[in-house]
């Protein structure tokens, strides 16, 4: 857990998910080179000078569990979360494989017990970020354990100072992608027990690689864009298909809450680029006109 510091000012996290890292030189399903479009994004934060005050990898890290993925993301990621003073929180995902995970990511060298969930805790400027590990070896679905729910419902009884946002990798809602929603969580109803009536303010998830929202028990879900390609979501009738894109989303505490903006990242044309403090005086002209 990292230690709690006083919450005063904004606050913003980046969610990866889906990265699908394999060892160097292998490309998923033999022509995506997961590992560029990692560094591409990790680039563009640093380059933007956005505060970032966490980032958090929601599952599916590894595309086969080779410890040699984990290391690439971990070397990749460590010194842009130091550069961007970023706290670093991994989710399991399915195509994850715990003992190493856990060695690699969270230099749990004694993690060698796959029935060991790997939940946590972690506050970052105040705001409570806690880990569900929806993985089950052996399978592709998710699901909450018994004692997990339990685990979860001792962790909100005592309310965070700026809130609470629940990371898993497997989202609690339908996918109209029929594939995908045969794979979702498979005790959404359980979860949503657990969560009612806490301070959790957003379920944040990835598996589907298609950007989705929701809501389980009145608390928004949130599915994240995949960093390594997408699922088609209107493909010919009776198709399953991936296509080439990715991207990232990033979680704001706003006036009104807490906000996600997914984040296109794949290669595209500028069509404008002007300054922000312009744009913001043609608008307020505009209005006094209309005014």
């Amino acid at each position: 857990m990292t230690e709690e510091r006083p919450g005063t000012g904004g606050f913003t996290l980046v969610q990866l998910t889906d990265t699908h890292l394999r060892a160097e030189g292998e490309l998923v399903h033999g022509r995506v080179d997961t590992f560029a479009n990692l560094t591409s994004v990790l680039e563009l934060l640093v380059a933007s000078g956005q505060r970032v005050d966490a980032l958090v990898f929601s599952g599916d890290l590894a595309d086969d569990g080779d410890p040699a993925a984990y290391r690439r993301l971990r070397d990749a990621v460590e010194p842009v979360a130091e550069s961007l003073g970023a706290a670093t929180i991994y989710a399991m995902g399915n195509h994850d494989e715990r003992a190493g995970f856990a060695r690699e990511l969270l230099a749990d060298g004694a993690a060698t017990d796959s029935d060991r969930t790997l939940d946590a805790v972690h506050v970052v400027d105040g705001v409570r970020i806690v880990v569900l590990d929806s993985s089950t070896p052996g399978r592709h679905d998710g699901r909450i354990e018994p004692h997990q729910l339990r685990w979860l419902a001792d962790r909100l009884a005592t309310p965070s100072l700026r809130g609470t946002i629940l990371v898993l990798h497997h989202p609690p809602i339908s996918s109209p992608v029929t594939t995908v929603d045969y794979l979702r969580l498979q005790n959404p109803d359980e979860l949503a027990d657990a969560i009612a009536g806490s301070d959790v303010r957003m379920v944040l998830c990835g598996h589907a690689h298609h950007t989705g929202a929701g809501a389980i028990g009145g608390v928004p879900v949130w599915i994240g864009p995949a960093m390594s390609y997408r699922v088609d979501t209107a493909p010919p009738l009776g198709r399953h298909r991936g296509l080439t894109g990715f991207g990232f989303t990033r979680i704001d505490l706003l006036e009104s809450g807490f906000t996600a903006t997914a984040v296109e990242a794949s290669p595209a044309a500028t069509v404008y680029d002007e300054s922000q403090q312009s744009v913001l005086t043609k608008l307020a002209d505009l209005s006094r006109r209309a005014g």
